[in-house]
């Protein structure tokens, strides 16, 4: 195999990574959601910040995905 068909691209990486994203972002809102009790919000339930994670974890799978095809990039000495 050549090198181009070696690496992955970014959109491959965002397949993969997705799953994972989109939990750290659930996570993230509901913590988000406990903070907010302190400053007087409502809470925001677990599957609510769940359904809002699925939208909300493209942009951060997309990010995620640019930042570790830079590595790659990097540790292949491409950059």
């Amino acid at each position: 195999m050549t090198q181009t068909e070696d690496s992955w691209s970014a959109k491959k990486l965002a397949i993969v990574l997705y799953p994972f994203t989109a939990g750290a972002v659930a996570i993230n809102l509901f913590l988000l959601g406990l903070i907010g009790i302190a400053l007087g919000f409502p809470a925001i339930p677990p599957v609510t910040a769940i359904w809002l994670s699925i939208p909300l974890g493209v942009p951060a799978t997309w990010w995620a995905a640019k930042w570790v095809r830079g590595l790659m990039d990097e540790a292949e000495g491409k950059r």
